[in-house]
């Protein structure tokens, strides 16, 4: 039996929000502390595995963790220098672009002055202009009016500096570098030391969250570990070939300093979506200054923007394999929201900071919504989709994936694993009254429209098999279902001239539950090439014929309901006179209705199954194909 999830999402009080606003001041106020710790601890969970392979080659953990920190410093620093030199080398060349950054900056401002220049003139030329007020004066006793476009007094230009000495020079050079340099320093003793300290720290955090909690505990520390380093390691990768990729064309292009701007393509892409955009316009501004003409700068900028598209949108995907666990949107988010609290640091962090909050989140009761909210998908089955998108009337979206599931799965895997489970949770909604009258018929439309579109013969044209908004018959989906196939296929839904035991009857009582059940596995053994038929066996003129008894095989009952139990044991035992030879075969669909007891069914026949795959491939072993 299946029930609706409820999310037992905490409520909001004045406790909660009081809380949550101790937190952000907590976050905003002590930002010189976290910041350096949060960096630490991201860059831990980074280097991990480097640690723990090192450790498997014989080092011992304290020598393992400061190799491993060496290791990563070394390469850091090297690129740092590397891109120092190369920045030198960019101020250097500078004077030589001169002339080429006036010209085009005289340009941009003719170009962007032009069009006010013009509206102001035109609104000069239709609204009157007042004359200018006169100011008088007293000069020598004598009363004079000044124009207010007198020449102003001239103004004192203050001496340039002779020059800054080279000691100030250092002092400030030393100045300006004190403080990255003491925060990186920090973060680097930070970093030996909770790699040192790794596994004490886990135990404090195991005996913080309570022993009972060790597996939950363990399994969310797990996940946040190999979550940020697959999203940073697989980040690297893609970075360094665009890096590549951008230096490379930018050296094919002629344009200096090719590897600065291919590594600053590369490190700026570790922030979110700025820092891709900030690298594209420095470049473009840079070809732009250095190049006589528009056409180099704007064809770079046209390669980027596409090489970026195609990156973000089908590498980034198929690379990350989802690792980051984030929507497009909450990265966004994460990167506003940290951003405005730690800054620079806040929005290089923002990713594996949101991603640990939502791993955490799908262990502690208390932070799952920030899970739900900022999740890559909200934890929500295709069955549940399904019964949501019912509801809401979207056929066509429904119709689409599930044209999607049968390209990859069978008809009978879509019913009992979305079809009957999201019709289940109906049959819940309905029995309490949940569902409204709009509601109701939105969710009766879209399931006809959706089994009549699925259920179509294969081999019918094209104009026939376009679903047609009709109107839901009085007699229910299912007999409107099988009325449709005895328009194609006669009253016996088929020839009666066929095989012995080639027949296989879904049958059930006259009631809309049983006889959409009936067309849904009739349809499902039909595209697999048996010959299945419907009947409604309490309707006399529906009953099977003595004189074809022995073409069927296979007779499938729909499960009973508890207060139908009586009359659909006369149906068993009538169908036993009827035919003898045939297996009576109930399969039990997960409707979560008020069923009969499955003892109660199972002495009655002959095999009781529980989906329709399993009905599927007892029919196909215990008939012959159609003819």
């Amino acid at each position: 039996m299946q029930t609706i999830k409820k999310s037992s999402l905490p409520r909001f009080h004045s406790s909660t929000l009081l809380g949550a606003a101790v937190v952000l001041g907590m976050l905003y106020f002590g930002r010189e502390i976290l910041a350096p710790l949060a960096v630490a601890g991201i860059a831990s969970l980074i280097l991990l595995p480097l640690v723990r392979k090192l450790d498997a080659l014989g080092l011992n953990r304290a020598a393992a963790a400061l190799v491993a920190v060496l290791l990563v410093g070394s390469c850091m620093v090297a690129l740092a220098v590397v891109l120092a030199f190369q920045l030198v080398s960019v101020t250097r060349d500078l004077p030589q672009y001169r002339d080429a950054i006036q010209n085009k900056v005289e340009a941009v401002r003719t170009m962007t002055e032009r069009p006010f220049a013009r509206l102001e003139a035109e609104l000069s030329a239709v609204i009157p202009q007042a004359a200018p007020p006169e100011a008088n004066t007293t000069r020598n006793g004598k009363k004079t009016s000044q124009a207010a476009s007198t020449v102003p007094p001239s103004i004192a230009v203050a001496p340039a500096d002779a020059g800054m000495t080279v000691r100030g020079a250092i002092r400030r050079l030393f100045s300006l570098a004190w403080g990255p340099i003491g925060q990186a320093g920090i973060v680097l003793v930070l970093l030996v030391f909770i790699l040192l300290e790794q596994e004490s720290l886990r135990e404090r955090v195991i005996r913080l969250a309570g022993l009972t909690e060790m597996s939950r505990t363990m399994q969310a520390l797990g996940d946040a570990a190999e979550g940020v380093s697959r999203f940073f390691f697989s980040q690297f990768l893609v970075n360094v070939v665009f890096g590549l990729i951008m230096g490379s064309v930018l050296a094919l292009a002629g344009i200096p300093h090719a590897v600065l701007w291919g590594s600053l393509c590369g490190v700026l892409r570790f922030v979110p979506y700025l820092g891709a955009l900030a690298s594209g316009l420095m470049i473009s501004i840079f070809i732009a200054a250095i190049d006589p003409g528009w056409w180099l700068a704007l064809s770079f900028l046209a390669f980027y923007l596409s090489l970026e598209v195609v990156v973000a949108n089908f590498v980034e995907p198929r690379v990350y394999g989802h690792s980051s666990g984030l929507s497009p949107l909450a990265v966004i988010i994460s990167a506003l929201f940290w951003g405005s609290l730690w800054g620079p640091i806040g929005l290089l962090l923002s990713t594996p900071l949101t991603l640990c909050l939502v791993v955490a989140g799908r262990h502690v009761t208390a932070l799952e919504p920030i899970s739900i909210l900022l999740g890559e998908a909200p934890d929500m089955s295709h069955a549940e989709r399904f019964y949501q998108r019912a509801l809401a009337g979207e056929s066509e979206g429904i119709i689409r994936a599930a044209r999607t599931h049968l390209q990859k799965q069978s008809f009978a895997k879509y019913c009992d694993q979305i079809l009957l489970p999201g019709l289940a949770l109906a049959a819940v909604d309905l029995r309490q009254g949940r569902i409204e009258g709009a509601q109701q018929t939105r969710l009766l439309t879209t399931i006809s429209q959706l089994t009549e579109t699925l259920m179509q013969s294969p081999g019918a044209p094209r104009s026939l098999r376009r679903r047609r908004d009709v109107p839901l018959l009085n007699s229910g989906v299912g007999a409107h279902l099988r009325a449709l196939r005895m328009e194609r296929l006669g009253r016996w839904q088929g020839s009666l001239d066929v095989p012995q035991g080639s027949v296989v009857l879904c049958c059930g009582l006259s009631q809309e539950r049983d006889e959409l059940l009936s067309e849904l596995l009739v349809h499902a053994l039909r595209v697999n090439g048996i010959d299945a038929r419907s009947i409604t066996i309490d309707q006399q003129q529906e009953r099977p014929d003595n004189s074809k008894a022995e073409l069927v095989s296979i007779v499938f009952l729909v499960y009973p309901m508890r207060e139908q139990l009586q009359a659909w044991q006369d149906i068993v035992t009538l169908l036993r006179e009827s035919l003898p030879q045939a297996l009576l075969v109930s399969i039990r669909p997960p409707l979560g209705d008020d069923e009969a007891p499955a003892a109660s069914v199972k002495e009655q026949v002959d095999m009781l199954l529980s989906s329709f795959e399993e009905g599927l491939a007892f029919a196909a072993t215990h008939t012959g194909p159609a003819r």
